[in-house]
């Protein structure tokens, strides 16, 4: 059978625009993340450490609803760290406690959207 309109079945997925938008937001977010205090960069890295770490497929960070009492953990563990490793005593327990939470549920919910957009690319 001869085709009039042949198309290469590679050229269907060599797309060079399919990351370009998430390139952008991750050149955006690492410039926001510059302008971040001293406190909240220590915790900020301490965060992405454990993300890392949690970042495999069929991880309990991907599910479709996350355990708060495995996230309660994972900020109090987080905290625990940059304690050890740097003098807080500015900042009461609670508030480094509640920054470090919300550091942490902003970077899971980052990868859990960066994770559907690039996975969608290739089940749509």
């Amino acid at each position: 059978m001869i085709y009039k309109d042949f198309y290469p079945f590679y050229a269907s997925f060599a797309n060079p625009m399919l990351y370009r938008g998430e390139m952008e937001l991750e050149k955006e977010f690492s410039l926001m993340k510059s302008y971040y205090p001293e406190t909240a960069r220590k915790i900020q890295e301490k965060v992405e450490e454990e993300c890392d770490l949690l970042d495999y497929e069929g991880s309990r960070m991907y599910d479709e609803y996350p355990d708060r009492y495995m996230l309660y953990h994972l900020g109090k563990k987080i905290v625990d760290e940059v304690k050890k490793e740097s003098e807080l005593e500015t900042m009461s327990d609670s508030l480094l406690g509640d920054l470090a939470e919300v550091l942490l549920f902003h970077e899971i919910s980052r990868r859990r959207c960066r994770r559907r957009r690039c996975r969608g690319a290739f089940y749509r």
